[in-house]
């Protein structure tokens, strides 16, 4: 098993279109995911679930793997967790096309 943190920095937090992604990538592994912070804890088998957990930006989110290639996993997630999402996207002036 394989344990690491990762910190949100997606100016909007994990809503929607984040979990929607972070969702598919859990969904795609056969393995064990869990995740948890201080406002709760998830297997990540729902998207709902998620988004419940309200992760907004500065949030702490502990992710544990447990399967198959599970550091390589891991870090994935690590990465996931911590993009900043951009939707639509954003040219460098903040607008938007």
């Amino acid at each position: 098993m394989t344990e690491r943190q990762a910190t949100i920095r997606n100016q909007q937090g994990i809503h929607c279109r984040p979990s929607a992604v972070i969702y598919k990538a859990a969904q795609a592994y056969d393995g064990r995911v869990h995740i948890s912070s201080a406002n709760g804890s998830s297997t990540l088998d729902s998207m709902m679930a998620l988004i419940a957990l309200a992760l907004t930006p500065g949030t702490i989110v502990t992710i544990q793997v447990d399967g198959p290639d599970d550091e390589s996993f891991c870090q994935q997630l690590v990465e996931l967790f911590e993009n900043v999402y951009d939707f639509p996207p954003q040219d460098d002036s903040g607008a938007t096309p």
